[in-house]
């Protein structure tokens, strides 16, 4: 009986090594799909100790997903278990482990593994690591994310504030805070969850805020131990929810905001001013609240409770420019100092990273950093001409806006295995985007982009260094149709 080496070579089937890079949501999702479709030469390279990604690095306190919890899930491991609609980030964290666990993906993870410089040459990618790594891969999945390296203000004096300072997603939990005065810079999703969780347990926290966000108004509810034992019980009614979380979704939020001016976006916007005339008494406060821009030109804010945090006797909104941070606090354009014993960096992330800073060097020595020196691009987000074999997940200019992120990596990891299945069957050795197919796909996203709402007016992580949003434009049903199979002509070949 011919072994599965030989009947490959039998049929002309090529033995593929993979190289998953990152044990996030997309990089666990990639071994899985992997597993079933029979590619089991796979390794995962993860930085970290634990899997989990951005969940793992995130524990400031109040941390969700701004997705429900339903939805944001692999569809073919739905958990019974969430215990609200919009479940708290350790949640989060342990389903991640879980189903790393389940499908044995913790057993393929080369941990505190860090892929420094990935070299294509001799038809192959020649990977370089910590401590002196060196192995080889004919392909590369890119699962590496959007939200993971910090960004942080050059603000003068940081360096001189005598308490604890961090990033949110460096989060020190060393710090005191019950009984402090709290300082947070930053007012995106972030900011907002971290004064909701904390306005009741500091004695003062103040928000520094450069922008108003517009709030949508959305109630979290629990999940009682009924509708977790029906699930359990019945998984079909979580595969039926998923469906209709996913629909709704669409239809109520993300094909609303790629048209600025459909009646489905004055709608959203009647909701979120209607939000905040209702909920925020002081018309002082209310002001300095309301945003001088359009609704979700931003990426909206889902909270239940900011307002009501944000009017509580121990907080206090700050509009006035930080001028510098000293020891004892940041002080403020009008000359206030604001006393503070812990100051948070809410402040987002790079989100034009991706890879990097890991090198990433091409056909004939072609280098990302050269590619990419004004702005990133990919095709579709998946594949970037000259880099043959090397593919993406949650790549540049995707939907990052507007959609689930788990629901666009397992269709983008199905596109993905069609693309290995060409190289896997022998029908070409390299595979990667054309310039053509590139260039159009990209002024076409450009002139659609300005079409959306992250177009009308307002300073966001959306927008490229010319003003253009950088995340997919269209609707979540032409995503869907682009994913459904790769175009032959808009990809180049090679053996």
């Amino acid at each position: 009986m011919k072994d599965e080496g030989s009947a490959r070579a039998a049929t002309g089937e090529r033995s593929l090594r993979i190289a998953i890079i990152g044990a996030g949501m997309a990089g666990i999702l990639s071994a899985i799909k992997l597993d079933a479709a029979g590619l089991h030469d796979y390794v995962v390279y993860e930085k970290a100790d634990r899997v989990g990604g951005t969940w793992r690095e995130n524990t400031y306190p109040g941390v969700a997903c701004d997705v429900p919890s339903h939805l944001y899930s692999y569809s073919f491991a739905p958990n019974p278990d969430w215990s609200h609609l919009y479940s708290p980030g350790a949640e989060i964290q342990a389903y991640f482990e879980d189903v790393t666990q389940r499908y044995h993906v913790d057993e393929r993870v080369r941990f505190a593994t860090e892929i420094t410089r990935a070299e294509f040459s001799g038809g192959c990618w020649q990977l370089h690591g910590v401590n002196g790594l060196r192995e080889q891969a004919d392909v590369i999945i890119a699962a590496t994310g959007v939200l993971h390296h910090p960004s942080i203000p050059a603000i003068d004096g940081l360096d001189t504030f005598a308490g604890a300072c961090f990033h949110s997603a460096r989060w020190d939990h060393r710090a005191a805070l019950d009984g402090c005065r709290v300082g947070v810079i930053g007012t995106g999703s972030t900011g907002v969850q971290i004064v909701s969780a904390l306005a009741d347990r500091v004695a003062k926290l103040t928000l520094f805020q450069r922008t108003a966000q517009w709030i949508a108004p959305q109630e979290n509810p629990a999940y009682s131990s009924a509708e977790q034992e029906a699930f359990r019980r019945d998984p079909e009614l979580m595969r039926s929810m998923h469906r209709e979380m996913s629909r709704a979704m669409r239809e109520a939020f993300a094909n609303v905001v790629v048209d600025a001016s459909s009646p489905q976006m004055q709608q959203l916007e009647a909701a979120c001013r209607a939000n905040l005339e209702n909920n925020v008494h002081d018309p002082v406060l209310r002001e300095k609240l309301r945003p001088n821009y359009r609704a979700a030109c931003k990426r909206l804010v889902i909270s239940p409770d900011f307002y009501t945090a944000i009017q509580k006797p121990s907080a206090e909104l700050v509009t006035e420019d930080i001028e510098r941070v000293e020891a004892g606090g940041v002080r403020t354009r009008d000359g206030r100092l604001h006393a503070l014993d812990v100051l948070v960096f809410a402040t987002g992330f790079r989100v034009d990273r991706f890879m990097r800073p890991m090198q990433v060097i091409g056909r004939g020595g072609l280098r990302l950093d050269d590619v990419w020196v004004q702005r990133p691009v990919a095709y579709l987000s998946i594949s970037i001409p000259g880099f043959p074999n090397l593919f993406m997940l949650n790549g540049p200019n995707g939907p990052v806006g507007n959609f689930s992120l788990i629901e666009v990596a397992e269709l983008q990891i199905a596109y993905i295995l069609q693309l290995i299945e060409q190289l896997r069957r022998g029908r070409c050795r390299e595979i990667s985007a054309s310039e053509p197919a590139t260039a159009q796909f990209d002024a076409e996203r450009v002139e659609q982009a300005k079409r959306t709402v992250w177009a009308t007016g307002c300073r966001s992580w959306y927008l490229d260094d010319r003003g253009i949003p950088a995340v997919w434009p269209w609707t979540f049903d032409r995503f869907r149709d682009e994913m459904a199979a790769p175009k032959p002509e808009a990809y180049e070949t090679v053996g």
